[in-house]
């Protein structure tokens, strides 16, 4: 489904306020606008402030955003899946690495990060100059989750369409900071900012954020945990690995079984399956994006669409490449892994089944987990104290599979990353890691191939690594700079 976008208003400004609590199946990108709509009234009641707060998350939570296609497309440039279907529509030249400034997704997604970025600007603006109709309080969370959101939103960016923190410590053009409210098209023009500077606002945000996010908060909305777990995802992107360690112990106890002792009390799922029941809030959740039948992603937006059997109301886009991940014994026939339990056979194929409800495919999407958080934690950790690192390591694995053993080699100094890199792969598949994982590790793409077609190998910072800034974009901003 191509979007059509209006080439006289550049699209990161179409999200006018009063437009801001509509549902997340509105399509923006298709809306005629009136730019010019005053600001006052979205603002003017607590009620109406909320509604601006809700209407950032609904904007991140689009199908073409975090509702859907950004962790497909992050999943589908890995080696873990293959394309099954030839339809451009549903990402083959993503899968193929075949991706111009002109191709919906590159547009797309673009398009929609900047206008929940803009939205999280007029939050913050709008809160600031009415912070007298609610409680102080209530005005800090407000704006401290705006720019959570803000903050994803541009860490979620820098994961395609700028080269990896390791490349040069972030020295490469990164992307278009746009850190003030756009209520008309006097701002398109502005140069991209580096890496580097993106990762420091990204990291302000957040560190602004903690403290005055809520601590307790349904897993819907971001709390004080949330920023946290997030900072971690960032920091173990940078490299910066004692950053993570000192975010993580603020929600991750020294010792098993590992839990958050302040705000949320995170911790592990019992089940595996339990966070995978189609709309799961728990304790593991630290984020989880909601989804119903009247705010669904839409049309082939949708996780369980692409992923699931036909019969469990998916469309069966992708299966599991039998080189990839799925050749790990926790997949092997006989295993009691229960995260097997959560795959499918059918034909000569197996499909991922994470995410089983039918259409309109409403799955809650799965934003940070505290399983990830660990995980991330054990990679950090795995010089400066192995014993925590293995420790973290199994309480992962052996909550899939209680009475799982590591062979001593795979914890041997010298393995023991590739263990815990190994660990993030199954137990994160199909949510958007694989890509990120493998950039940020100064990895390349390996080569691929289906009934459908083949991927090419892709080496390090190769062309086709990262993806090519919007064509829109380029069209309406003077200053902005091909990668």
């Amino acid at each position: 489904m191509k979007i059509t976008i209006n080439n006289n208003i550049k699209y990161l400004f179409v999200a006018a306020p009063l437009l801001f609590a509509t549902s997340c199946k509105k399509d923006f990108l298709n809306t005629a606008p009136d730019t010019t709509l005053p600001t006052e009234g979205a603002f003017s009641t607590s009620a109406r402030i909320l509604s601006q707060v809700n209407g950032v998350y609904a904007g991140v939570k689009v199908g073409n955003f975090y509702g859907g296609r950004f962790l497909i497309y992050n999943d589908i440039r890995g080696e873990e899946f293959i394309v099954n279907k030839p339809n451009g529509v549903t990402n083959l030249d993503t899968w193929r690495f075949n991706l111009t400034s002109n191709t919906s997704e590159v547009n797309n997604l673009w398009g929609a990060a900047y206008t929940a970025v803009n939205r999280a600007n007029l939050v913050i603006e709008g809160v600031n100059s009415n912070a007298s109709l609610i409680t102080p309080a209530l005005a800090k969370q407000y704006i401290a989750e705006a720019k959570f959101l803000r903050a994803l939103c541009y860490f979620s960016l820098l994961q395609l369409y700028a080269k990896p923190y390791i490349t040069d410590n972030g020295a490469s053009l990164g992307l278009p900071l746009r850190l003030r409210a756009e209520k008309d098209l006097t701002g398109n023009d502005l140069k991209r900012s580096t890496v580097a500077e993106v990762y420091t606002q990204i990291l302000k945000d957040l560190n602004e954020a903690e403290p005055d996010l809520a601590l307790t908060l349904a897993a819907t909305r971001a709390s004080r945990n949330t920023a946290i777990a997030l900072k971690t995802r960032v920091y173990l992107t940078m490299g910066n690995l004692p950053a993570v360690v000192t975010e993580a112990n603020k929600i991750v106890t020294q010792t098993a079984p590992f839990s958050a002792t302040t705000g949320v009390a995170n911790k592990l799922e019992t089940s595996f399956a339990t966070v995978f029941g189609g709309s799961y809030v728990g304790t593991e959740a630290l984020l989880s994006f909601p989804m119903s039948d009247l705010d669904a992603p839409g049309t082939q937006n949708q996780l369980a669409y692409y992923y699931n059997l036909e019969s469990g109301g998916g469309n069966q886009e992708y299966f599991l490449n039998t080189t990839g991940i799925l050749a790990n014994d926790a997949f092997a026939s006989g295993s009691t892994d229960a995260r097997k339990t959560l795959t499918a056979v059918a034909g000569a194929n197996t499909y991922l089944t994470k995410y089983k409800r039918p259409s309109p495919y409403t799955d809650y999407v799965p934003v940070i987990r505290y399983a990830e958080v660990l995980l991330n934690l054990a990679e950090a950790t795995v010089v400066t104290d192995p014993v925590r690192s293995i420790a973290l390591l199994t309480a992962v694995r052996q909550r899939s599979n209680p009475t799982f053993i590591f062979p001593a080699a795979d914890l041997l100094p010298a393995n023991l990353k590739n263990t815990i890199l190994t660990e993030r792969r199954i137990e994160l598949l199909g949510e958007g890691f694989r890509s990120p994982d493998i950039m940020r590790l100064g990895a390349g793409f390996v080569a691929k191939s289906g009934a459908q077609g083949t991927a090419p190998a892709i080496p390090f910072n190769t062309p086709g690594y990262i993806w090519p800034i919007s064509a829109t974009e380029v069209q309406n901003n003077k200053l902005i700079v091909q990668n």
